[in-house]
């Protein structure tokens, strides 16, 4: 039996959750402990079901389940409240070391640290690659598909070219059997859900519209960072590569000494 949490309560939850929330896609182990085993906001086979959704489409894992917690608890409010209630620390923490690295950049000791840490850094997405790849290269054509991917971007393809020929080669090499099952009516839960989700989008819109007028600076790298989310698919870590072109190679908005150091 599952419990319906308030909105309160799903954005405290997520923002403690929030402030410990390293790791990137491993947190998804922790929202399930939380939503089904410790709340039971959702059932197990749910969850499972949202994880395997939100690995299917692009942007982080963990944002995206977090999201589909409150969504499927509270709907599309639920999963407003619960979305800001995981990035909110994340934000602040990167908005104030941000600013502080602005003023301290230049201090050697700062230098020094960062340059150490770019070595973690590595080792982070070796890590995240490794296990990315034991989850999903499983057969010669996720390793066919895997292997071009990196032929590409050794020879500095487009990483957004490199995304679109994998998806190609996807559709030539993946056959997936269609599903004959009628899902149970669920009319009710998509009428609550439609007028919320409507107006998030239409306040979307609106804040484009806003910064295009007001701030072409900032419209463009909203539209820029837009952009990129819609082309990373496994996780947060595929972003990465595609920030990197556009905001160092194409762009010149920082250099690739600064990005590292974001990151």
């Amino acid at each position: 039996m599952t419990q319906q949490p308030s909105l309160i309560q799903l954005f405290t939850s997520f923002l403690r959750l929030g402030m410990t929330a390293f790791g990137g896609p491993s947190m998804v182990a922790y929202i399930r402990r939380m939503a089904v085993v410790k709340n039971r906001w959702l059932t197990a086979e749910l969850f499972n079901d949202g994880v395997a959704l939100c690995q299917m489409i692009p942007g982080a894992t963990a944002m995206q389940t977090t999201a589909y917690v409150g969504l499927k608890a509270r709907g599309a409010i639920g999963a407003g409240v619960s979305y800001i209630g995981f990035g909110l620390p994340a934000f602040l923490l990167m908005t104030i070391f941000a600013a502080l690295y602005t003023s301290t950049s230049t201090l050697p000791v700062v230098n020094s640290a960062f340059n150490g840490l770019q070595a973690i850094i590595v080792a982070i997405i070796a890590n995240a690659t490794l296990s990315f790849g034991k989850t999903t290269l499983k057969d010669w054509q996720t390793l066919l598909v895997a292997g071009l991917a990196a032929i590409m971007f050794s020879l500095h393809v487009n990483p957004v070219i490199v995304i679109l020929s994998a998806a190609v080669c996807g559709l030539l090499l993946f056959k997936t059997k269609q599903s004959h099952s009628h899902p149970a009516d669920s009319s009710g839960q998509n009428a609550s859900t439609i007028t919320p989700l409507l107006l998030i989008l239409s306040a979307s819109f609106i804040g484009f519209v806003v910064l295009f007028f007001c701030n072409r600076a900032l419209f463009e790298l909203a539209v820029l960072l837009f952009r990129i989310d819609m082309f990373a698919f496994g996780g947060g870590f595929a972003s990465i590569p595609l920030m990197l072109h556009e905001i160092v190679t194409v762009r010149h908005w920082m250099d690739s000494q600064t990005f590292m150091h974001a990151i």
